[in-house]
């Protein structure tokens, strides 16, 4: 085994052994209390899994991205919550290790985010864009002498806000630059200044702890990303969090589907040799939660081959219309899993206190079509198809 097999092994090893022994015993706390995973999160920040895509060269572990999505796949798996948290944490460390050109302040920083374990969130959505992440109303104000400059920005979720120690920000570049035109800036939380707007109290992924606020601050100009938010997003955070977000619903769908295998198995065992109409069932919903696993398995493949070959094609529109496709079948495919797993289940599976329930499967799940909503999705294809030469 090389020591990248080693590396990646070990990552995915640690996550599911957290995922088992600290994620699960709370998983239903978290969401009936709507409270952060603190148990999980900890636990990651002792095995250093929060550092894992950081190069070797600045103290990470060096581990692939396919090692990170196998990850929060296990997460997901006890904890919906707990994966999207490790997920979104690992994409805004990704658009750092990729952008952060050669030298720059982020290399120091993310050495810090080696020693430090630090968890860092991100603040993109805006009210007034409609929920366009390529467009910002708040801008960086002109540096001062100091070379020290400011924002201020109203975002409708900021997840886990509360909770991060530090914050990648779209802003526009200027006071007068267009709405497009856009940099990511890094922030501590020191920096900071959050006001929260409103409670979080959803329907799913509650343990995410994801309230609105408005996030003022004020920091040197070496703390914007060197590379445009276009490039950003077009070769690591769209992608990335399309692939790493259908890991996470992945794993919610694969424990919806073991808790209707576990129902039908222990039925079978009370009624030996009797026909089992629950088993066809269960049957056909293991073709679905095939279909969703080898969807979301070539995606991986497909962006990893790209990442390290030919970056270039990431921002082609045939390479957009894939992944903004994986992200639409994912987040549709994923609730359907979990429903059907609930016609398997039956009572016991709508139940909350049964060991078969699957009613926060379903509604975490729930979530996926709402975040970057499959309709702007939809809207963005819809024009990409009718000029793009190939799809």
């Amino acid at each position: 085994m090389t020591i990248t097999a080693e590396v990646d092994a070990a990552v995915v090893g640690s996550a599911r052994r957290i995922a088992d022994e600290v994620a699960a015993p709370v998983a239903e706390e978290v969401d009936r209390e709507a409270r952060f995973p603190a148990e999980a999160v900890a636990a990651l920040r002792e095995e250093r899994a929060l550092s894992a895509l950081v190069p070797v060269e600045l103290g990470g572990a060096g581990a692939s991205l396919d090692a990170v999505a196998g990850a929060c796949f296990e997460l997901g798996r006890r904890c919906g919550a707990s994966g999207m948290v490790f997920a979104m944490h690992q994409i805004q460390v990704a658009c750092m290790v990729n952008h952060r050109g050669e030298g720059s302040w982020f290399d120091d920083y993310l050495r810090e985010v080696v020693a430090e374990q630090r968890l860092i969130a991100s603040i993109t959505s805006e009210v007034g864009t409609g929920g366009d992440m390529g467009k910002s109303i708040a801008a960086v104000s002109e540096p001062d002498a100091a070379g020290t400059a400011s924002f201020e920005k109203q975002a409708p979720t900021v997840s886990y806000g509360p909770h991060a120690d530090a914050f990648l920000t779209t802003v526009r570049r200027a006071p007068d630059a267009e709405p497009g035109d856009q940099v990511a800036v890094l922030t501590r939380r020191e920096q900071m200044e959050m006001d929260q707007q409103g409670t979080w109290d959803p329907l799913g992924m509650r343990g995410t702890c994801s309230p609105g606020f408005v996030a003022k601050a004020t920091f040197p100009v070496e703390q914007i990303v060197p590379e445009r938010f276009s490039t950003i997003s077009a070769e690591t955070m769209t992608p990335v969090s399309h692939v790493l977000w259908s890991q996470v619903w992945l794993g919610i769908a694969t424990d919806a589907f073991d808790r209707a295998r576990a129902f039908v198995k222990a039925a079978a065992k009370r009624k030996p040799g009797e026909p089992l109409p629950a088993a066809i069932r269960l049957s056909e919903l293991m073709s679905q939660l095939s279909l969703l696993r080898a969807e979301v398995g070539l995606a991986l493949r497909e962006y990893c081959e790209l990442h390290a070959n030919d970056r270039a094609r990431l921002s082609e529109m045939a390479t957009i219309l894939r992944f903004n496709n994986l992200k639409i079948a994912a987040s549709e495919q994923a609730p359907t899993v979990c429903q059907e797993a609930l016609g398997v289940c039956g009572i016991v599976g709508y139940k909350n206190d049964t060991p078969f329930s699957v009613g926060r499967h379903l509604r975490d799940s729930m979530s996926a079509r709402l975040m970057v909503a499959n309709e702007r999705i939809h809207a963005t294809d819809a024009s990409l198809l009718l000029i793009a030469k190939e799809v």
